[in-house]
């Protein structure tokens, strides 16, 4: 068994995304469309192709449920974000639903290569003892050839995002699936993910044996796709999602999940301009009310009668009359110096009770 992480094979070279993106979105039909005819021999790279054109309407209708499930969460009351808190509630609900969103798309564009097997539902990987100990001490590229079973005493579980399987290869690729990786910065949770993954690779091929119906792979690797398609590096693991065409061996699965996340992203854009018109519409009727309460200044008239005496309130208006002179004379019997005072400096206490 070979485990290790994704890597391009020596000497290819990806084509841009925009090269890509114009010779997909080519609306070929009739017999030709899928065997490729029409595409320019050298920008093939491989013997399987999908077109937006074909995907359109199943991709749509994922957008759609996406969507409706963002927009029907429903938020708890929050003291600091007040009327923007639902606005607040449909961020968090588009981080997470984006994810499942690509991995919904990427099962659903997998099926244009029938040699390929994408595995969604039940997918917990052990954690083995002996694994995790394996590539915490060792460079990954020692543990090539070592297998383990995956019924060894093991400390907690990985589910990864898909596990693709490649049966004219014998390959497993277990995929993690981000919509972005600028959140994980410098921090260490980037490696403890790829910690797992390693982990989880060492048993992966007894475990597709023993629980999906004797499925053999003889190389397992691992990927963590960037949605945002930020730069990537194979050693590491890390794969931009406008490179995923050479995971599943299909053309064009990169340029219709680029068309995928660019309608999304106008629907949550929608969604959020809509909520974001209502909070401001809540505000503008609040400083509405208030600016109806008084001109300049002048307090409205109390149409159930004033609290005040009429003495009370001539007084008020002579106060709101001042000139803007202030008598400065209680301050003349002031000393010029003041009296020294012992000042007590600690840290904080609870009062005495009286």
């Amino acid at each position: 068994m070979t485990t290790f992480t994704s890597m391009l094979p020596t000497g290819e070279v990806l084509r841009s995304t925009a090269a890509a993106a114009s010779v997909f979105s080519h609306r070929s039909s009739g017999p030709g469309a899928r065997t490729g005819i029409g595409e320019p021999p050298a920008l093939r790279r491989h013997p399987h192709i999908v077109r937006f054109a074909e995907v359109e309407a199943d991709l749509d209708l994922l957008i759609d449920r996406a969507i409706a499930a963002i927009a029907d969460g429903e938020p708890v009351e929050d003291e600091i974000l007040g009327h923007y808190v639902h606005i607040a509630s449909l961020v968090r609900a588009v981080s997470f639903r984006e994810g499942k969103l690509l991995e919904q798309v990427v099962e659903r564009l997998a099926k244009a290569n029938p040699n390929i097997v994408v595995l969604t539902q039940s997918l917990k990987l052990p954690l083995v003892k002996a694994a995790l100990e394996a590539v915490s001490g060792n460079d990954w590229e020692s543990l090539d050839g070592v297998k383990l079973d995956c019924e060894a005493p093991a400390k907690g579980s990985y589910t990864p995002d898909l596990i693709l399987v490649n049966r004219a290869r014998h390959t497993a690729y277990i995929l993690d699936l981000k919509r972005s990786l600028a959140s994980y910065g410098d921090t260490s949770r980037l490696e403890e993910l790829k910690l797992k993954m390693m982990a989880s690779a060492m048993v992966l091929p007894d475990w597709l044996y023993k629980n999906h119906k004797r499925l053999m792979v003889d190389t397992v690797e691992v990927a963590i796709v960037d949605g945002a398609s930020r730069p990537s590096d194979h050693a590491t693991g890390i794969w931009a999602l406008s490179e995923i065409d050479d995971l599943l061996e299909i053309d064009g699965v990169a340029a219709c999940m680029a068309e995928l996340r660019l309608r999304f992203g106008r629907r949550v854009q929608q969604l959020l301009e809509a909520e974001a018109r209502k909070a401001l519409g809540v505000m503008v009727v609040a400083s509405d009310a208030a600016a109806i309460s008084g001109v300049c200044g002048k307090p409205l008239i109390a149409l159930n009668g004033s609290s005040r005496a009429y003495e009370e309130e001539q007084a008020m208006a002579a106060l709101d009359e001042d000139d803007g002179q202030y008598d400065l004379g209680c301050f003349d019997d002031q000393d010029d110096e003041p009296e020294p005072v012992r000042i007590r400096v600690g840290f904080a206490r609870r009062p005495r009770r009286h």
